[in-house]
């Protein structure tokens, strides 16, 4: 069904409804926002509007791209610079990159303060009457909305019908868009990739620390796909998570989890069967960022079991998933906000999941002291294919121990033993 020219008439406080353009008018619309750098806030990670954004590159000769965990795709050009505080695929490895470091939970009040938006490109599902949805990206959005309405910029949408329309936060009364873009598109999905036999091992054994009635937070990888593949004999589970994907199907399918309890993210990427799921679920909520990662909200879950990885955990038990080799390579992304929520949630258990060894780079990923900025500290358990060491609760000579012990690779233990008795630390082997 084609959206009429015009949605409706006058909104309030005088403003007109959505209006949906073609493409070369949308461009001429675009082509007048002010200068000489605009910020085009666009959503982020499987959800961006490539066709709108293609749209909004050519009417620009230089602005500001601001997106979360942006994918291949995005443009790179001269005149494009670069900004974000999680660094996907798509952003990853650009000169001139800015990279902002925060919490997850605190970029609304990024856009809200020093990085006002002056335009939002969002990717939303066609109307459903006076509303449409982010669908499976809400996220940051609703923030950006409000930040950039409150500076009058500009709200353009692209309506596809192939988008998912999600119930909470993402729920948008049409008044909000100033103009939209149709565009009948497949949604994009990651490519998918095998689960690897250390991936499997070390999700069995984090499986093993999930308990019936367990709230579960996990992103997406092998290793979190191979946890949620080893809880589906579980029962009671819920979902209150930053993100989630496929597995989360899996164990609705298999009975795992609590009826009464809406599976909570606050952005969604998976396999087109995930999509149709998503539509109109009821049992769905995507809620806005503020909401999703606040650690005292996160806290309030029950047994709030949060697994995340790292690229790197050394003798503190410090993790690193920010940065390799000094350059950036993600950001803190919501791990920060799940691991002190999940200490704090009754019950709660925060797990840094990894293998202990780097097969590209070939070398260890326990280190024993890390070189760079940490991600997150204090954990409850970290996680390996050779085994657990538990954090909470041990002295930090215990913990050492623990992590060259059950952690670590074989290969390395005598080496990291040798530099942590440097480091002062009592290890024998």
């Amino acid at each position: 069904m084609r959206v009429p020219t015009w949605c409706g008439g006058p909104g309030p406080w005088g403003r007109s409804l959505m209006r949906v353009l073609t493409e070369e008018r949308l461009g001429a619309v675009l082509a007048g926002v002010p200068g000489p750098q605009p910020r085009v806030v666009v959503s982020g990670n499987f959800a961006t509007p490539m066709r709108a954004l293609a749209v909004l590159d050519a009417a620009l000769a230089e602005y500001r791209l601001f997106a979360l965990n942006a994918q291949a795709g995005v443009p790179d050009r001269a005149g494009v610079l670069l900004e974000t505080p999680f660094v996907g695929a798509g952003m990853r490895g650009r000169a001139g990159l800015r990279y902002f470091p925060s919490r997850l939970s605190l970029v609304p009040q990024l856009l809200k303060g020093p990085l006002p938006p002056d335009v939002v490109l969002v990717h939303t599902s066609a109307p459903a009457g006076s509303v449409v949805s982010l669908g499976t990206e809400v996220n940051i959005l609703p923030a950006a909305i409000e930040a950039v309405r409150a500076r009058g910029g500009l709200v353009v949408a692209q309506l596809n019908p192939n988008m998912p329309f999600t119930f909470g936060d993402g729920v948008l009364p049409v008044e909000e868009i100033d103009y939209a873009l149709e565009a009948d598109e497949p949604l994009l999905s990651p490519r998918p990739r095998p689960v690897s036999d250390t991936a499997q091992t070390i999700g069995t054994r984090v499986a093993g620390l999930v308990a019936d009635g367990a709230t579960l937070q996990l992103g997406i990888g092998g290793i979190p796909d191979a946890t949620l593949a080893a809880v589906t004999g579980r029962r009671g589970l819920a979902v209150w998570s930053e993100m989630f994907s496929d597995g989360v199907l899996e164990l609705d399918r298999a009975g795992a989890l609590d009826p009464a309890k809406p599976v909570t993210a606050s952005f969604v990427f998976g396999s087109d069967e995930l999509y149709r799921w998503l539509d109109r679920n009821p049992r769905v909520r995507l809620l806005r960022t503020e909401k999703t990662n606040d650690p005292a909200v996160i806290a309030r879950q029950r047994g709030l079991v949060s697994v995340n990885s790292a690229l790197e955990v050394d003798l503190f038990a410090q993790a690193n998933a920010s940065r390799v080799r000094g350059a950036i390579y993600s950001g803190f992304g919501g791990q920060t906000d799940f691991v002190v929520g999940a200490l704090h949630s009754p019950g709660g258990r925060a797990i840094i999941a990894l293998p202990s060894w780097h097969p590209k780079a070939g070398v260890s990923t326990v280190v024993p002291r890390l070189a760079g900025p940490v991600t997150s500290f204090q954990h409850s358990f970290l996680v390996s294919e050779h085994g657990i060491a538990t954090i909470w609760g041990n002295d930090a000579g215990e913990q050492a121990r623990q992590i060259v012990d059950h952690v670590a690779h074989p290969d390395a233990r005598d080496e990291l033993r040798a530099e942590g008795r440097e480091l002062g630390f009592t290890l024998r082997g």
